[in-house]
């Protein structure tokens, strides 16, 4: 026991905001129904809501890959950014802040015949936001990643994306998360 007290004293009080984000390694950034969500069911054991209509995903979704030799690898799902969104726009700061948790970034790209904006304005649009939010973010490691493949109708915004990328030597895969189709080649090149 002790033989030794003190006389107790007033303490110090505040109050403290915490603010949580969210960590992973992956970060799956693009407009809202690029097919985030799809990929992080595809590759890990992720069940996240998956929806044809935009901002299905609100709150950030992880997904953990496990390898043969127990390496394993988190995979965030950011919900989709708009453009303004380091203005606030479509609660784009929220969302941006969740990226700045993340080592590693896949831009997603809709190569969808449906797909309203040119691909290369996508990935321009995408990277500005983050790079006006935080500039570390826009000088994070990333690789460039067409989605819907199967979906690519007569395949010119596939073919415009992949040769701006070839261009500026970034790294590109086209996938469809659907058919599984290109996924063989990322999981290996983010582990």
């Amino acid at each position: 026991a002790p033989r030794i007290a003190q006389p107790g004293e007033p303490g110090e009080e505040g109050r403290y905001l915490f603010e949580l984000r969210l960590m992973a390694e992956v970060g799956l950034v693009g407009y809202p129904n690029a097919g985030k969500s799809t990929l992080l069911a595809a590759i890990s054991s992720a069940r996240p809501k998956i929806a044809a209509y935009p901002f299905t995903t609100l709150p950030p979704q992880i997904g953990v890959l496990e390898f043969p030799n127990w390496d394993r690898l988190t995979v965030c799902d950011i919900p989709g950014l708009i453009e303004g969104a380091h203005t606030g726009k479509g609660l784009g700061i929220q969302f941006l802040k969740h990226i700045q948790r993340t080592a590693f970034l896949l831009y997603l790209i809709d190569i969808s015949e449906w797909a309203l904006d040119d691909p290369i304005e996508t990935l321009s649009v995408l990277k500005y936001e983050l790079s006006t939010f935080d500039d570390d973010l826009g000088e994070r490691p990333y690789a460039i990643i067409g989605t819907k493949l199967d979906l690519q109708g007569d395949g010119s915004k596939l073919e415009r994306l992949q040769q701006h990328c070839e261009k500026q030597q970034l790294p590109f895969f086209a996938i469809s998360s659907a058919t599984r189709e290109g996924l063989d080649a990322i999981v290996p090149y983010i582990s």
